[in-house]
């Protein structure tokens, strides 16, 4: 399971700080962010219980706190697209997957609101086709979950841009950074749809598709290969000429002696490193970070730990060929 420590956030936080606040060790409203005053509190939790009080929320403790559950899990099924989408969607919005299928935001960015994995919006029309597709191919599925606010919705994505500008507006508080909780819980309830996931999932053909030609182009040819291209391909957009000779260079140098897997590593760790480096000074490590994740298998990215065969099923395992 995820270890949620000092820097995490999303729901499981939420949830973890409400059961310390009824425990009696935390006096905050929960707010998803695991700072100081909750990692202070986790330690009290557990002292009490008799566990080691190292602040980290793992297995044991998780087990203390919710006795009868379990944490939310990533998705780890569905082909390898399906799973890169849910490794990279979980960067992008700071939710483990399926939560980063669900995930909503406000228009903190001038985009109106932003929906699913990859925030589609409205402001860059990215979103209304997804949106407009799932009204199409499942409008029972979105009549029962929008009810009697499905028309509204269907005029919002069915005019021009200006509209849904309009719209994502009258659903938001008025700070305009946050959606209103009745539509955020239904454009969460959305996302949890295999339906509308199978949607993003379709939406995000293109990364998949350049992600390939990627892999080709540099020679990698597992699925943790396959999704390192695909995070690039959505953060960064792609590889400049110029850091594929650096790339390229440093492939020269690795040792003939290496074993297949062990030559696809550090393949991967070079394009990590070098298109890291090539990236806006401001984010060369969070890009690093995020890259060497991918890369090495394992790591954390904005506080949360990742275990890419464990969680998504994205190993050294040989991916298909793909057009």
């Amino acid at each position: 399971m995820t270890i949620y420590k000092n820097g995490s956030r999303g729901d499981d936080v939420r949830r973890i700080q409400q059961a310390l606040k009824e425990a009696g060790h935390l006096t905050d409203a929960p707010d998803g962010i695991f700072g100081s005053r909750t990692e202070a509190a986790v330690k009290a939790f557990q002292n009490k219980a008799g566990l080691t009080a190292d602040g980290l929320v793992g297995p044991a403790t998780w087990g203390k706190l919710f006795p009868l559950q379990t944490p939310e899990q990533p998705a780890i099924s569905g082909d390898v697209d399906a799973r890169c989408l849910g490794l990279t969607g979980s960067f992008e919005t700071s939710r483990p997957a399926p939560g980063c299928f669900s995930a909503v935001t406000g228009n903190f960015d001038g985009q109106g609101m932003s929906f699913g994995a990859l925030q589609w919006n409205f402001g860059q029309e990215t979103l209304q086709p997804l949106l407009k597709q799932m009204l199409t191919d499942h409008h029972d599925v979105a009549a029962a979950i929008f009810g009697e606010h499905l028309d509204t919705l269907q005029q919002a994505i069915s005019s021009d841009k200006a509209t849904a500008l309009d719209f994502a507006s009258s659903i938001q508080d008025p700070t305009g950074k946050k959606v209103t909780p009745l539509w955020k819980d239904m454009f969460e309830k959305l996302g949890g749809t295999p339906e509308f996931r199978a949607i993003e999932v379709s939406g995000a053909t293109s990364y998949a598709a350049r992600a390939a030609t990627l892999c080709r182009e540099y020679d990698l040819w597992s699925e943790r290969g396959h999704a390192l291209m695909f995070d690039i391909c959505v953060q960064n957009g792609s590889i400049p000429a110029r850091v594929r000779e650096q790339i390229q260079t440093d492939f020269a140098g690795l040792s003939a002696e290496l074993s297949p897997e062990e030559i696809e590593v550090e393949k991967m760790r070079i394009v990590a490193n070098r298109r890291a480096e090539a990236a806006n000074p401001r984010f060369v490590e969070d890009v690093r970070k995020r890259k060497l994740c991918i890369a090495e298998g394992r790591g954390t990215v904005h506080g949360i730990t990742y275990d890419l065969a464990t969680q998504f099923g994205l190993g050294l395992g040989r991916i298909a060929e793909t057009g």
